[in-house]
């Protein structure tokens, strides 16, 4: 059963109050955080002193015996306890890398006791840690950013490398920029296979998808508008991949407007890169992109499949290996994340991946079953608590003041005010559905959408705009959160009773001319505007959400109508199937909000 959208916000109205009381905690490393926290203070446990220096000969010992025992499925105790009692914190993260590859029973039970006698803290008994042991030990170790042990790389390819041998070159690199403490295994194992294999890995990896087969927009009828895509214009020619199909495949290799580019997917970080990967130095050949099946603060970490050497994806530096060597940084290009429908529109010549990727492959349409949306589930530390750990943003590197990253919903509803979006001398602007970024009045900027804490633990400098409650946002309490969120709510709520008779008027067929549509479309703009501008509050975040994509689905069907409004059948059909605001899961969330305390 619908409720009418009055009857909802007249329940909000009749149970106001001023008092919110305090959102629910929140679990993972973001949460409890002080009244007047910075980025760099919050309250986690002090970092335990750790030694300088060589390791005792009878631990460095212990350590040889121990890891091996890992690696054969028989843990030794007693070198576990020699290792433990040196209460030498640095060892700590060789604990951690030993419980990525031993998850439960005794085992883990026995090294989460060592790496706390070495730190003097159990994660476990913290829930802003993470609920597994492995997951929980690696948060606070990255935290607290203790220093790795002497020979952590040799000691740690000890581990690694039993597991997946073709890792070998990256461990063997004395000379890498490679963070090894940040390093964690992915649960795959590394895409090798020859450039242009098209068949799948038959060990288990994230299969790269080379030159996949590009069809005209007319042929991609078979994906919805309303589905996401990734889209890239080089050289004036435009192509879309669909979500669910780089979610399978993770890395691209493709050639568009005559250049060689690299597209890499980080599902953990819900980031799409392009990289134009033919822009290197004569001598120097093009670099084709693959999974390694290894992260780095839950970020992918890529490599060249022609010299094994080790990118940093988020920037495109090479960090290992020949190309590390010879100093190669990849040069980025935008990738817009927009809707089918809009990005055709804008870009009526695209070409969009072929249903089947050109290689045969039937794709589920939602391979990752909601995987993260109870926040990251690999290691990422502490996170900059200027925004929700998974809130998206745009990144932008302004070339004078360095990093700064849009909250990409905070920055949508600006645009779509009229309003103008400029940090330093960065200025966001919108394109098919999606945004990009230029310098001021001048050229454009790459940029890629990220989760925040992706984007700022790999720039931890930058600078930040977020709308309205930019201020709010980087300095306030959360318990200050709720109030922000409902002053923005509450006031698109009283919008909403107004929009509902216009959509009425147009599912009844009471309309001669397209007019109409575009009246009920802006009145959708302006309350989806005050939806997507609603303070950042974990209680209220999936009511949000689901207000946002039910004016979405309701703004898709105003769009089908106005493009059938030359068939008189089709076009009255279309105006009837026009979506009611309130959906079973709006009703559903309304009243968790309502439970947390939300009130108008």
């Amino acid at each position: 059963m619908r409720l009418n959208i009055l009857v909802v916000a007249l329940v909000l109205v009749t149970a106001c109050t001023t008092a919110i009381p305090d959102p629910s905690p929140t679990l993972g490393p973001e949460a409890d955080l002080e009244d007047t926290v910075a980025p760099t203070q919050p309250l986690w446990p002090p970092v335990p002193d750790a030694p300088t220096g060589a390791l005792d000969q009878d631990v460095s010992d212990a350590l040889d015996r121990l890891i091996p025992s890992i690696t054969a499925g028989s843990l030794d105790a007693d070198a576990l306890d020699l290792v433990a009692g040196s209460r030498d914190a640095r060892l700590a993260w060789l604990i951690s890398d030993m419980l990525r590859f031993t998850q439960g029973g005794l085992a883990e039970q026995a090294l989460a006791e060592a790496f706390t006698e070495l730190t003097g803290v159990d994660p476990r008994a913290d829930d802003r840690f993470g609920a597994i042991t492995w997951l929980a030990v690696t948060n606070l170790l990255i935290g607290w950013d203790l220093p790795a042990p002497p020979d952590y790389r040799e000691r740690k390819a000890d581990l690694f490398i039993p597991v997946e041998p073709a890792w070998e070159p990256f461990f063997a690199d004395e000379a890498s920029a490679i963070d090894w403490r940040w390093v964690s295994w992915g649960g795959v194992l590394i895409d090798d296979r020859p450039s242009g294999d098209r068949d799948p890995c038959p060990r288990g990896c994230i299969p790269s998808l080379d030159d996949p087969t590009l069809t005209s927009a007319a042929d991609g009828d078979w994906y919805a508008d309303d589905r996401t895509i990734f889209g890239v214009v080089v050289n004036g020619e435009a192509v879309a991949f669909p979500k669910h199909i780089m979610e399978v495949h993770e890395m691209v290799n493709l050639t568009i407007g005559e250049r060689r580019i690299g597209m890499p997917y980080c599902t953990l970080c819900g980031s799409a890169q392009a990289f134009l990967t033919d822009a290197v130095p004569d001598g120097v050949e093009t670099p084709v992109l693959r999974t390694s099946g290894l992260l780095s603060r839950s970020n992918k970490v890529m490599y060249d499949l022609v010299t094994d050497s080790v990118f940093n994806t988020f920037t495109g530096r090479a960090i290992s290996g020949r190309l590390h060597d010879d100093g190669i940084v990849l040069e980025p290009t935008t990738v817009v994340v927009t809707s089918w429908g809009e990005w055709k529109e804008m870009h009526p010549d695209t070409r969009i991946v072929a249903e089947d990727g050109g290689i045969g492959r039937s794709y589920p349409d939602d391979p990752l079953g909601g995987r993260d949306d109870d926040g990251p589930i690999f290691p990422i530390g502490q996170v900059d608590p200027r925004l929700p750990a998974q809130s998206q943003v745009l990144g932008v590197i302004d070339p004078d003041a360095g990093p700064v990253a849009f909250g990409v919903e905070q920055a949508e509803a600006e645009l779509m005010a009229g309003g103008e979006v400029r940090l330093e001398s960065v200025e966001v602007i919108a394109d098919a559905g999606g945004l990009r970024a230029r310098l001021i009045g001048g050229d454009e900027l790459p940029a890629h959408q990220a989760f925040w804490f992706a984007w700022s633990q790999f720039h931890p400098d930058t600078a930040v705009w977020s709308g309205t409650f930019t201020e709010d946002v980087a300095q306030a309490s959360p318990r200050s959160e709720p109030d922000a969120y409902a002053a923005r709510m509450c006031e698109a709520l009283a919008e909403l009773p107004e929009l509902e008779p216009q959509l009425n008027v147009l599912r009844e067929g009471a309309v001669e001319a397209v007019d109409s549509i575009a009246e009920a479309r802006a009145s959708l703009r302006d309350a989806r505007r005050l939806v997507a501008a609603a303070g950042p509050w974990p209680s209220g975040a999936a009511f949000r959400q689901a207000m946002l994509d039910s004016l979405d689905q309701i703004d898709a069907q105003l769009r089908a109508a106005a493009a059938s409004a030359d068939d008189g059948g089709a076009f009255g059909d279309t105006l009837a199937a026009i979506p009611f605001i309130t959906t079973d899961r709006v009703e559903v969330e309304l009243q968790q909000v309502i439970e947390s305390g939300f009130r108008c």
